[in-house]
């Protein structure tokens, strides 16, 4: 059982940001196992309090999926109060009391969202109302809130365009819950282009495709598609994408895409799928301003029971300007260290948590990056900024590429200039290290290494 739970680990790890699977689930420990309960513990009663609330359905999605049957956990923490603790948990669990045990599957609880019938699970706050709209997202808030809806029949598809951590996984749940919410029978369909293309590998090597064409043709209401970018270079896939989304236009069923490219700016993207996903209303998403920020800030706050004295809540708005995900990661940190170390929220505490974000991005830059690829790999700089197409030399240039996009704030395109490259191949080195990384290879490794030493200073 042990095993199991290292499993769902490691796939949580691959749904949720670095920083909150380091924050919330990385510390949780296997402690038994009983019959069909998984018993779990972790440090402190803040950290259960915040799995309770906001990964539950995920851990036990991901429980039943790696166990092959129903297996539920119980969390208890790591203090005096364990016993206490455990049988709370149960509670909070729907497990039955002792010696009794519920025969066949749980019946679904009033106001509890349903889930889609096939791919990722909905993360209960990813919600329209939950979403804070700005200048910044006016459009796609409105497109699709509209598509979920339905009032429009001149709406059926949305491809959400913006950079990392501006709400386009937001607003596409959004429209799953909204759609469940008033449809529960409704086949959604709530996935990345990474899922799909490992589920059509899946069904070539079974033997099954007709049964993965049949399923998405015939059985999906509601498309929710995330990160069509990573499918540059994947021909067998855009083929099969393609077909399927010539289906669902046609019977004038519901799509979402999001994507940090425009479909004409990925690279090796056949012009049939360009053409289907053309289709879509295209709207983009921008960084939200001070005012924006500030307002996602309290309600984020609110969210979380957070009380965010109104000073700390304009100095972080006015820091933490780069994307959501970092304002909310932000928030996080300064919960957390309140709770942990025993400190009222004020000023003071906000500017160290904030000059540990802030700071991390001011030191780490594309040059500082690039002097340090270039030093692990071997390959100087100059050869990493040239037209070679040396296996060895193309490599190295990725990474470096994939690590200015993933610790500095640049834009591709000003990534592209450092390294005297196209949007589109910017794009193309970064889907191909990702791809790369997921194999836990030695690259995976080299990456681990250089990213320590990025975090520490040393490049």
């Amino acid at each position: 059982m042990k095993t199991v739970w290292n499993d769902v680990k490691t796939a949580i790890k691959d749904q949720i940001s670095p920083s909150l699977y380091r924050l919330w689930i990385e510390p949780i420990e296997f402690v038994e196992a009983q019959s069909d309960t998984m018993i779990l513990a972790c440090p402190n009663f803040f950290i259960k309090k915040r799995i309770m609330a906001n990964y539950t359905d995920l851990i036990n999605h991901e429980l039943n999926r790696k166990n092959g049957r129903p297996l539920t956990f119980s969390l208890q923490v790591n203090s005096a109060n364990q016993k206490q603790g455990h049988n709370n948990d149960r509670a909070q669990n729907g497990n039955p009391a002792a010696g009794q045990r519920t025969r066949g599957r749980q019946l679904a609880l009033p106001g509890i969202a349903a889930q889609p019938m096939n791919g990722r699970i909905l993360r209960k706050d990813y919600t329209f109302d939950h979403f804070v709209v700005g200048h910044n997202c006016n459009l796609a808030y409105q497109a699709t809130m509209e598509l979920a809806s339905g009032k429009s029949a001149n709406v059926n598809a949305v491809f959400l365009l913006s950079g990392t951590g501006m709400g386009k996984s937001h607003l596409s749940q959004a429209v799953g819950h909204k759609i469940l919410s008033v449809s529960p029978g409704e086949r959604v369909y709530y996935m990345s282009a990474e899922d799909f293309t490992n589920e059509m590998v899946n069904a070539i090597k079974s033997n099954s495709l007709d049964t993965f064409k049949k399923r998405y043709r015939d059985g999906c209401d509601v498309l929710l598609l995330e990160e069509i970018h990573i499918l540059s270079g994947r021909t067998r896939t855009q083929t099969e994408l393609a077909l399927v989304l010539d289906h669902l236009y046609e019977s004038g069923k519901k799509l979402i895409f999001s994507s940090c490219a425009s479909p004409s700016e990925i690279p090796r993207m056949s012009d049939h799928l360009i053409s289907r996903l053309g289709q879509s209303m295209m709207t983009a998403i921008d960084a939200p301003d001070f005012k924006t920020r500030l307002r996602i800030l309290r309600a984020k706050a609110r969210c979380r029971g957070i009380e965010l004295p109104g000073q700390v809540a304009e100095y972080m708005a006015g820091e933490l300007v780069d994307n959501v995900r970092q304002l909310e990661n932000g928030l996080i940190g300064v919960a957390s260290r309140s709770c942990l170390m025993g400190d009222q929220i004020d000023l003071d505490l906000a500017e160290q948590v904030v000059k540990n974000i802030v700071t991390r991005k001011k030191t780490i830059t594309i040059d500082s990056i690039s002097r340090l690829v270039s030093r692990e790999f071997g390959v100087p700089l100059k050869d990493m900024i040239s037209r070679s197409r040396k296996k060895s030399v193309v490599r190295t240039r990725q990474v470096a590429i994939f690590l200015a996009r993933r610790h500095t704030s640049q834009p591709l395109q000003s990534i592209g200039r450092k390294f005297n490259r196209k949007h589109a191949t910017v794009i193309h080195s970064i889907n191909s290290v990702e791809k790369a990384l997921k194999l836990k290879g030695e690259l995976f490794r080299q990456v681990q290494i250089i990213e320590k030493k990025l975090e520490s200073g040393s490049d």
